[in-house]
């Protein structure tokens, strides 16, 4: 498929943006053996219900981390993010 004119070709991310947006992803996923338990109480939540919502509040942090370094690695390429 061609491009417009004037369109930058598509990037692939760096491993460390990549590996920021992983590790939420990780942590609700695959840990759940090392989670998966309704007692404590935490905040009067099960604790596994708390750990997922603790997870989802704190994703967009990881996220714009991931677009604050691919936003970097563009300025020091010369190119827009």
């Amino acid at each position: 498929m061609a491009q417009p004119p004037g369109a930058s070709p598509a990037r692939r991310p760096s491993l460390g943006a990549v590996g920021l947006a992983l590790i939420p992803c990780t942590a609700m996923c695959f840990t759940v053996p090392l989670w998966d338990r309704v007692t404590p109480f935490v905040c009067g939540l099960p604790f596994n219900l708390f750990w997922l919502i603790g997870w989802v509040l704190i994703t967009p942090l990881f996220m714009w981390g991931a677009y604050r370094r691919e936003a970097a690695r563009h300025r020091a390429d010369g190119s827009d993010p």
